[in-house]
């Protein structure tokens, strides 16, 4: 029974800590809704990663990369089961995901089996909260970042009453109610609140509805293709005439694109943006462009940093032992990031780092028709509440 037990031990180690030899390739599984409602936004992610890839010349630690890509489909179900085909191939890295929902569900597993897990772009407070794990690391802002940058633009621009337009899922539910709260604190009064289904096509009446509210401000709470056709049809009858537009993450180039000139003076949080002077992100941007014909949205530039950040780190460990990169990465710091100076806290595994909040604006070649200008930047300790 004791060498049985000794075996077993020993295969456990073997599992999170091979030798080089025993490795053909560095196998990352990324899980992005690529088709559906928000199959832009994994795309993107997808784009972002690639460059940091291909920076390294497709290597970690002396191996190529294999990066195998599953559709979630913007479904968790389809999450799940995708994410569970890739770890039994044996992925050393779990890249994703969009939804919130999915991503804490995916954490389950990734804990389980042990695996690190990189997350860009979910923002749900108990990915690093009530819910984190040793294994599942967020290098972007969580809700309560995002919601401190909205609360103190409505007071920057001194809105008196607020209409709350927002995506019917749990994540979008939480933020409203706290944002919602934070605003009324600082005298703004809440006249109306609207959820509405993920993948809606019609929201006439809802602008109808903020139209007559008397509200100064709409603050839009919705993700990927929701916003497009949201802010389509607020354009069609100039609401952004009668209300300041503001949100979390509803407006950049790429955005900005798909909707066209009535983007112009939509106000909104930006996780990155292709602007920032820094060697480093003077070299993402010059790569992407090659590669893709066009300036990184938030979405790719996050994703992008996220991984070269952790791709480095495991390279700096020089071994293949995942417990020794998780060790390492919950201490990093990256100087040199592309939105600025960013540190892992190790007691949440929460990448500490800046806020930007934006407006859509004119852009002038070779910019994008409609290009975001930085217009307010929050110091990392304004936004984050110390670890114990």
């Amino acid at each position: 029974m004791l060498r049985v037990t000794l075996l077993a031990a020993a295969l456990l180690a073997s599992a999170t800590a091979l030798p080089a030899a025993a490795q053909d390739a560095f196998r990352i599984g990324g899980v992005l809704p690529l088709s559906g409602a928000w199959g832009i936004i994994g795309e993107n992610m997808r784009r972002g990663a690639t460059i940091a890839f291909e920076e390294r010349d497709g290597k970690v630690l002396g191996k190529p990369i294999e990066a195998m890509w599953e559709d979630s489909e913007t479904s968790t179900q389809v999450a799940v089961q995708k994410t569970n085909r890739l770890l039994s191939r044996g992925v050393h890295l779990i890249f994703g995901e969009v939804s919130s929902g999915s991503t804490l569900a995916i954490m389950k597993m990734t804990e389980q089996r042990k695996v690190p897990q990189l997350i860009t772009i979910s923002a749900d407070d108990r990915i690093t909260g009530a819910d984190k794990t040793r294994y599942a690391f967020r290098t972007s802002n969580s809700v309560a970042i995002e919601n401190r940058m909205l609360a103190a633009f409505a007071s920057m621009r001194s809105l008196k009453s607020v209409y709350g337009v927002v995506a019917d899922y749990q994540v979008g539910r939480d933020m409203w109610k706290l944002l919602s709260e934070d605003m009324a604190r600082k005298g703004v009064k809440i006249v109306g609140e609207d959820f509405t289904p993920i993948g809606s096509k019609d929201y006439s009446v809802i602008i109808d509805k903020v139209a007559k509210s008397g509200a100064d401000g709409l603050a839009l709470i919705v993700v990927g293709g929701d916003v497009v056709t949201s802010l389509k049809q607020a354009n069609d009858v100039r609401l952004k005439d009668k209300v300041q537009i503001f949100g979390t993450m509803i407006m950049d180039e790429l955005l900005g694109a798909a909707i066209g000139p009535g983007s112009i003076g939509i106000h909104s949080t930006l996780r990155y943006h292709f602007t920032e002077e820094s060697p480093r992100n003077q070299r993402f941007v010059a790569a992407y462009r090659k590669k893709y014909g066009e300036f990184p949205s938030q979405y790719a530039g996050e994703a992008y940093d996220g991984m070269s950040w952790f791709l480095d780190v495991v390279e700096k460990t020089g071994g293949w032992d995942k417990e020794a990169w998780v060790d390492a990465f919950r201490t990093s710091t990256r100087p040199d990031s592309v939105e600025g100076a960013k540190r892992m806290r190790a007691c949440d595994n929460q990448a500490e780092q800046i806020g930007l909040f934006g407006t859509a604006t004119e852009g002038k070649d070779p910019l994008p028709a409609v290009t975001m200008k930085v217009v307010a930047t929050f110091p990392a300790e304004a936004l984050f509440t110390p670890c114990p």
